[in-house]
């Protein structure tokens, strides 16, 4: 059964679109992944399930279901992140989830990313040379700042699933968020109060 990113990205192909390497490729991308309706995590886990791993690597993007440790006090968390870890912390890791930020400011901060890859192949070997100096340094990642999430191992409730590096311009506009405590359009909002 092919998957939601298979169907996608084979719809690119076809309409000559070559994934992340064009602007107006990326722009094709995103523009078809915002199309889609509500979808179906747990199909998409499903559908995806020899791409699940155990362990994160770090630059790469995944996601995979959380519940959040501090929950009954949080004002929101995302149960099901969309996350590129960038290093180690106590218990688990650091990452960046980008359902945090709306979709325009995402498209903005992942364009700037993508001159952080490790090379431009957009295949297995590619992964961001992510770090929080690195982000905090630079103006031009000033939309991350909402984004750092620290993730307990101990809170995970599945495997990872890994999104290619050809696929994250699709993954960042499917609508995957699952926020719990607040809505999206409130998430946002606060999100962009952050950034400034």
């Amino acid at each position: 059964m092919a998957s939601l990113f298979d169907e996608i990205l084979t719809k690119g192909v076809r309409a000559g679109q070559i994934p992340a390497r064009e602007t107006k490729a990326r722009d094709w991308y995103r523009d078809t992944a915002k199309t889609y309706g509500r979808v179906n995590d747990g199909k998409l886990m499903k559908s995806d399930a020899d791409r699940l791993t155990a362990r994160p690597s770090m630059g790469q993007m995944y996601m995979y279901y959380y519940d959040a440790k501090g929950k009954a006090t949080l004002p929101y968390f995302d149960r099901f992140p969309l996350v590129f870890p960038f290093s180690s912390a106590p218990g688990g890791f650091m990452g960046l989830n980008m359902h945090y930020i709306p979709l325009i400011l995402r498209a903005k901060l992942m364009d700037e990313l993508y001159n952080l890859s490790s090379n431009n192949r957009y295949d297995e070997t590619t992964k961001l040379k992510l770090s929080y100096d690195v982000l905090k340094g630079a103006s031009r990642f000033k939309e991350f700042q909402p984004c750092v999430k620290r993730y307990l191992t101990s809170q995970l409730r599945s495997k990872f699933l890994y999104i290619y590096p050809s696929e994250w311009d699709v993954a960042l506009f499917l609508p995957t968020e699952r926020f719990q405590g607040a809505s999206k359009s409130k998430v946002w909002s606060e999100s962009r109060k952050k950034i400034g």
